[in-house]
Protein backbone atom coordinates (compact mmCIF):
# COMPACT_ATOMS: atom_id res chain seq x y z
CA UNK A 1 0.00 0.00 0.00
CA UNK A 2 1.18 3.41 -0.96
CA UNK A 3 1.63 6.21 1.88
CA UNK A 4 -0.69 8.63 1.22
CA UNK A 5 -1.19 12.49 3.23
CA UNK A 6 -4.22 11.21 4.30
CA UNK A 7 -2.73 7.75 5.75
CA UNK A 8 0.11 9.63 7.31
CA UNK A 9 -2.70 11.65 9.41
CA UNK A 10 -4.39 8.54 10.17
CA UNK A 11 -1.21 6.46 11.51
CA UNK A 12 -0.18 9.87 13.09
CA UNK A 13 -3.74 9.59 14.74
CA UNK A 14 -3.24 6.29 16.02
CA UNK A 15 0.55 6.55 17.52
CA UNK A 16 1.29 6.48 20.82
CA UNK A 17 5.43 6.47 20.63
CA UNK A 18 5.48 9.64 22.41
CA UNK A 19 4.03 10.29 26.47
CA UNK A 20 2.42 13.95 24.94
CA UNK A 21 0.04 11.56 22.76
CA UNK A 22 -1.14 10.17 26.25
CA UNK A 23 -2.05 14.26 27.00
CA UNK A 24 -3.21 15.77 24.06
CA UNK A 25 -4.29 15.31 20.56
CA UNK A 26 -2.39 14.39 17.57
CA UNK A 27 -2.12 17.90 15.55
CA UNK A 28 -1.40 17.01 11.93
CA UNK A 29 0.21 19.45 9.05
CA UNK A 30 -2.41 20.97 6.74
CA UNK A 31 -2.26 22.90 3.27
CA UNK A 32 -1.50 22.14 0.15
CA UNK A 33 0.08 18.43 -0.94
CA UNK A 34 2.29 20.25 -3.72
CA UNK A 35 3.22 22.77 -1.70
CA UNK A 36 6.88 24.03 -3.03
CA UNK A 37 7.09 25.96 0.35
CA UNK A 38 6.78 23.62 3.72
CA UNK A 39 6.52 26.14 7.27
CA UNK A 40 7.61 23.95 9.80
CA UNK A 41 7.38 24.70 13.95
CA UNK A 42 7.97 23.33 16.82
CA UNK A 43 5.07 22.43 18.94
CA UNK A 44 1.59 22.47 19.27
CA UNK A 45 -0.16 25.59 21.50
CA UNK A 46 -3.42 25.22 23.19
CA UNK A 47 -5.76 26.75 20.63
CA UNK A 48 -3.86 23.69 17.74
CA UNK A 49 -4.33 20.72 20.37
CA UNK A 50 -7.87 21.72 20.66
CA UNK A 51 -8.72 22.41 17.41
CA UNK A 52 -6.25 19.74 16.14
CA UNK A 53 -5.00 22.04 13.19
CA UNK A 54 -1.42 23.84 13.19
CA UNK A 55 -1.04 27.43 13.47
CA UNK A 56 -4.12 28.66 14.61
CA UNK A 57 -3.65 30.10 17.84
CA UNK A 58 -2.26 34.15 18.08
CA UNK A 59 0.94 32.82 16.59
CA UNK A 60 -0.75 31.13 13.43
CA UNK A 61 -3.05 34.44 12.99
CA UNK A 62 0.32 36.50 12.54
CA UNK A 63 1.75 33.85 10.12
CA UNK A 64 -1.43 34.21 8.04
CA UNK A 65 -0.84 37.86 8.35
CA UNK A 66 3.15 38.08 7.25
CA UNK A 67 2.10 35.12 4.25
CA UNK A 68 -0.97 37.74 3.26
CA UNK A 69 2.15 40.67 3.43
CA UNK A 70 3.88 38.60 0.68
CA UNK A 71 1.15 37.23 -1.41
CA UNK A 72 0.48 34.07 -0.08
CA UNK A 73 -2.41 32.11 1.82
CA UNK A 74 -2.41 29.30 3.72
CA UNK A 75 -4.12 26.72 0.79
CA UNK A 76 -0.89 27.93 -1.21
CA UNK A 77 1.50 26.13 1.42
CA UNK A 78 1.69 23.45 3.53
CA UNK A 79 2.48 24.09 7.89
CA UNK A 80 3.32 21.38 10.36
CA UNK A 81 5.36 21.12 13.03
CA UNK A 82 8.41 19.00 14.45
CA UNK A 83 6.49 18.00 17.14
CA UNK A 84 2.98 16.69 16.37
CA UNK A 85 1.65 17.11 20.30
CA UNK A 86 1.36 19.89 22.65
CA UNK A 87 4.02 20.01 25.78
CA UNK A 88 2.56 20.54 28.93
CA UNK A 89 2.22 24.45 29.85
CA UNK A 90 3.57 25.55 26.31
CA UNK A 91 7.04 24.35 27.26
CA UNK A 92 10.10 23.93 24.47
CA UNK A 93 9.60 20.56 23.47
CA UNK A 94 12.43 18.09 25.01
CA UNK A 95 15.16 16.79 22.42
CA UNK A 96 13.55 13.48 23.05
CA UNK A 97 10.07 14.29 22.12
CA UNK A 98 11.75 16.10 18.69
CA UNK A 99 13.20 13.08 18.57
CA UNK A 100 10.32 10.76 18.76
CA UNK A 101 8.15 12.60 16.22
CA UNK A 102 11.01 13.34 13.78
CA UNK A 103 10.06 10.29 11.98
CA UNK A 104 6.22 11.67 11.04
CA UNK A 105 7.94 15.01 9.52
CA UNK A 106 10.58 13.35 7.96
CA UNK A 107 7.82 11.16 5.88
CA UNK A 108 5.62 14.33 5.55
CA UNK A 109 8.68 16.38 3.89
CA UNK A 110 8.93 13.12 1.99
CA UNK A 111 5.45 13.11 0.81
CA UNK A 112 4.98 17.04 0.09
CA UNK A 113 8.72 17.41 -1.49
CA UNK A 114 8.77 20.96 -1.03
CA UNK A 115 11.62 22.64 -2.74
CA UNK A 116 11.84 25.46 -0.03
CA UNK A 117 11.47 24.65 3.85
CA UNK A 118 10.93 27.36 6.06
CA UNK A 119 12.15 26.34 9.48
CA UNK A 120 10.08 28.93 11.94
CA UNK A 121 12.21 29.15 15.00
CA UNK A 122 15.37 27.69 16.46
CA UNK A 123 13.92 24.56 17.27
CA UNK A 124 12.60 23.67 13.78
CA UNK A 125 15.86 24.74 12.76
CA UNK A 126 17.72 22.52 14.50
CA UNK A 127 16.74 19.33 12.88
CA UNK A 128 18.13 20.59 9.08
CA UNK A 129 21.19 22.55 10.65
CA UNK A 130 21.81 21.54 14.10
CA UNK A 131 24.81 23.79 15.17
CA UNK A 132 22.85 27.37 13.58
CA UNK A 133 21.58 29.81 15.52
CA UNK A 134 17.84 30.57 14.33
CA UNK A 135 20.06 34.62 15.32
CA UNK A 136 22.49 33.86 13.16
CA UNK A 137 20.56 32.16 10.59
CA UNK A 138 16.79 33.87 10.12
CA UNK A 139 16.18 35.51 6.51
CA UNK A 140 19.00 33.67 4.85
CA UNK A 141 18.69 30.69 2.61
CA UNK A 142 20.52 27.77 2.72
CA UNK A 143 20.72 24.53 0.67
CA UNK A 144 20.88 21.55 1.56
CA UNK A 145 22.51 18.29 -0.07
CA UNK A 146 19.73 17.33 -1.91
CA UNK A 147 18.91 20.95 -3.57
CA UNK A 148 15.90 21.82 -0.92
CA UNK A 149 16.51 25.37 0.15
CA UNK A 150 15.94 26.11 3.61
CA UNK A 151 14.73 29.27 4.94
CA UNK A 152 15.26 30.00 8.59
CA UNK A 153 12.47 32.50 10.14
CA UNK A 154 12.31 33.78 13.38
CA UNK A 155 8.94 31.59 14.71
CA UNK A 156 5.56 34.08 14.56
CA UNK A 157 5.31 33.36 18.60
CA UNK A 158 8.50 34.84 19.50
CA UNK A 159 7.53 38.53 18.05
CA UNK A 160 4.41 38.05 20.36
CA UNK A 161 6.51 37.51 23.06
CA UNK A 162 8.92 40.05 22.33
CA UNK A 163 7.58 42.87 20.15
CA UNK A 164 11.40 43.92 18.94
CA UNK A 165 11.40 41.16 16.94
CA UNK A 166 8.14 42.01 15.08
CA UNK A 167 9.93 43.74 12.74
CA UNK A 168 12.76 41.09 12.00
CA UNK A 169 9.65 38.82 11.08
CA UNK A 170 8.50 41.26 8.34
CA UNK A 171 11.57 41.98 7.11
CA UNK A 172 12.14 37.93 7.03
CA UNK A 173 8.42 37.28 5.14
CA UNK A 174 9.83 40.00 2.49
CA UNK A 175 13.50 38.23 2.29
CA UNK A 176 11.63 35.13 1.76
CA UNK A 177 9.61 36.84 -1.52
CA UNK A 178 12.67 38.01 -2.59
CA UNK A 179 13.75 35.05 -2.59
CA UNK A 180 10.83 33.12 -4.01
CA UNK A 181 11.05 35.82 -7.11
CA UNK A 182 14.96 35.12 -7.35
CA UNK A 183 14.23 31.37 -7.96
CA UNK A 184 11.23 32.04 -10.66
CA UNK A 185 13.84 34.11 -12.36
CA UNK A 186 16.65 32.11 -12.00
CA UNK A 187 18.83 34.44 -9.91
CA UNK A 188 19.41 32.45 -6.41
CA UNK A 189 21.78 33.64 -4.04
CA UNK A 190 22.06 30.88 -1.90
CA UNK A 191 24.41 30.54 1.32
CA UNK A 192 26.14 27.74 1.14
CA UNK A 193 25.44 26.11 5.04
CA UNK A 194 28.68 24.57 6.96
CA UNK A 195 26.79 22.79 10.03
Amino acid sequence: MELTLPLLQEKIKEWKGCPLAERSNAVLGEGNPQAEIMFIGEAPGKREDELGRPFVGPAGQFLDELLVSIGLKRPDVYISNVVKYRPPENRDPTDEEKEQCMPWLQLEIALIRPKVIVPLGRHALGHFFPKMSITNAHGKAQKLSDGVTVFPIYHPAAALHNGNLRQALVDDFLALKAFLDSRENGKLEIENASA
